[in-house]
């Protein structure tokens, strides 16, 4: 950072603990001739000499010139509505003195603004503080990179867009640096992820294409919009590097909202919504249309952010939309999306999460998506409805199944994924009765588990009973199939349905009498289905053996 320095005489300005009340703070000059001017600026009392102030300040000299000179008290001025309060107009006041300030991009702006104000201009003395302020802010802030940063936010900080004198210069010398080839980069900057520098001032060979980034982040949403927007229009740097820089900004402005789930809102917290509110929506609408200028899994955070602090529909919709033709680049937790804060409830929005869902699969129809991408999004969706019958125990199983039906049956050519979502959910919800155990374990293929899985899930208590029915038939079929293995298909018999038949039987009669069952009896009635469970393994178990018993023999015979 340049400094530049004025004066030559030293600091004589001190406070006046004498003098200290509850209102206000007195501050005065050393010397030896009695003040004759009292300024106020808010809370701060000046005690100061007309001579050098009206020598350089065109408006003091006017609100001076109306008093009367024959008197011999201080002549009392305010100056409240000064720019950069009592900092800025102290500032001035030494200039004025001939005592040494230090000017730098960190001050520039409010010295420049109180002195615009106090009219210390040419017309009123040649050399004045305002033309020397405005050569250093010119010649030098300018043509810093972090400088014109400094400038910038202390500039909108102060006035917003209506400082155009030093807003506008300070946007177009940013805009400018940015678009320059990354070998002519030769000022620092902010570099701190991972590989990278902490304000260093690299070699022309390393300078990181997204070099810029984290220092715009700083800026005010409305500054870095103009900066973008600019930087966007000249057409030369390409979309991934402007949404690399919609990414920085985001994670510094918009923390999780899973941090503050399930807290209550006070007024702070709601104008803080307000404010997160403002930037999730500009930086959503500066998303580039170009096909991976952002990630998949950068979309989904916005959109867990959108939700939560109520953001626009037209925001949401936008980002339903795009983060669903990325969904295969998600992860389970990605869906993981709060509802809005106002809700209190601290639960997910499984709604929001269908939506996309259903955008990726209308756009894989349209598209025509790989199968390398449907399998991907098959494993995050199992993943993640495993994920939220964890986290969210009022989550119902009409949802569970609506969200695990979304996808053709085509689309899962495993079901393991599927049956472990679907055991989470059950071992979560013991409560939950047989129906609804049967309308979940009904999504299950059991032909397209592993044998592991299907091995597991036999010996599961949780699974209803005609689960494992279609199970053990299952795995009779795969036993009868290994065992023909290398005969003619047309000696294999057909699978022993019969004790399918039988079991489902078993099945649907014990169904009937759950519904006349008293809660006293269910322990019973389920040491009745135990009994049951292992009559029927041990009766399907002997039927394979008996049929692998005979193809073993026939086999023999037909040698």
């Amino acid at each position: 950072m340049k400094y530049m320095k004025l004066g030559t005489k030293p600091d004589t300005f001190y406070t006046e603990q004498a003098v200290r009340v509850y209102l206000w703070l007195g501050r005065s000059v050393a010397s030896d001739i009695p003040a004759d001017l009292i300024i106020h600026v808010n809370n701060t009392q000046y005690m100061l000499h007309k001579f050098p102030l009206l020598l350089k300040c065109g408006l003091l000299q006017r609100l001076c010139a109306d008093t009367d000179t024959d008197t011999d008290e201080p002549v009392p001025v305010a100056l409240d509505d000064i720019p950069g309060g009592p900092d800025a107009f102290e500032l001035c006041a030494k200039f004025c003195y001939g005592i040494a300030i230090s000017v730098s991009a960190g001050n520039i702006v409010e010295a420049t603004l109180a002195a615009r104000f106090l009219r210390m201009t040419e017309q009123v003395c040649k050399g004045n503080l305002a033309s020397k302020l405005e050569t250093f802010f010119e010649s030098c802030v300018l043509r810093g990179w972090k400088d014109s940063i400094t400038a910038l936010r202390a500039a909108w900080r102060a006035s917003g867009w209506s400082e155009s004198r030093i807003v506008q210069p300070c946007v177009d010398s940013i805009v400018e640096k940015i678009l320059l080839p990354p070998s002519k980069v030769s000022w620092s900057y902010t570099y701190t992820r991972p590989g990278g520098r902490h304000a260093a001032k690299p070699s022309s060979s390393s300078v990181p294409k997204d070099w810029w980034t984290e220092d715009v982040s700083e800026l005010d949403i409305e500054l870095f919009r103009s900066v973008v927007s600019t930087v966007r229009a000249a057409r030369l740097l390409p979309p991934p590097l402007i949404g690399e820089a919609l990414h920085v900004y985001a994670c510094k402005h918009l923390p999780d909202p899973a941090l503050n789930l399930g807290g209550v809102m006070d007024g702070h917290e709601e104008l803080e919504l307000a404010k997160l509110r403002r930037v999730v929506e500009t930086v959503v609408t500066m998303i580039p249309g170009d096909a991976g200028a952002v990630t998949g899994r950068f979309l989904l955070r916005l959109l867990r952010v959108a939700n939560y602090v109520g953001a626009s529909s037209s925001t949401r919709a936008q980002l339903v939309r795009q983060a669903g033709a990325q969904l295969d680049e998600a992860r389970p937790a990605d869906l993981l999306i709060p509802l809005p804060a106002a809700s209190g409830s601290g639960s997910y929005d499984v709604g929001a999460a269908e939506a996309v869902l259903e955008q990726f699969l209308a756009q894989s129809q349209r598209r025509r998506r790989t199968s390398v991408a449907m399998d991907k999004v098959v494993r995050v969706l199992d993943e993640y409805l495993q994920t939220i019958a964890l986290v969210d125990a009022g989550f119902p199983v009409a949802s569970f199944v609506d969200l695990a039906g979304c996808l053709p049956a085509v689309a899962r050519n495993q079901h393991d994924g599927l049956y472990h979502a679907i055991d989470t959910y059950l071992k979560e919800h013991p409560e939950l009765s047989k129906a609804d155990k049967k309308r979940l374990c009904r999504l299950i293929d059991c032909r397209k588990l592993s044998p592991d899985v299907r091995a597991q899930a036999i010996a599961n208590d949780r699974m209803p009973l005609r689960t494992i029915v279609q199970l053990l038939f299952v795995e009779q079929e795969r036993t009868v199939i290994g065992t023909t293995a290398g005969t003619s298909s047309s000696h294999a018999p057909p699978p022993d349905r019969a004790s399918v038949s039988r079991v489902t039987a078993i099945d649907d009669d014990d169904d009937r009498e759950e519904e006349h069952k008293s809660d006293v009896h269910r322990p019973r009635g389920d040491r009745a289905e135990r009994l049951q469970r292992a009559a029927m393994t041990r009766s399907l178990s002997a039927s394979t053996k008996t049929e692998a018993t005979d193809h073993r023999g026939s086999r023999l015979r037909n040698k």
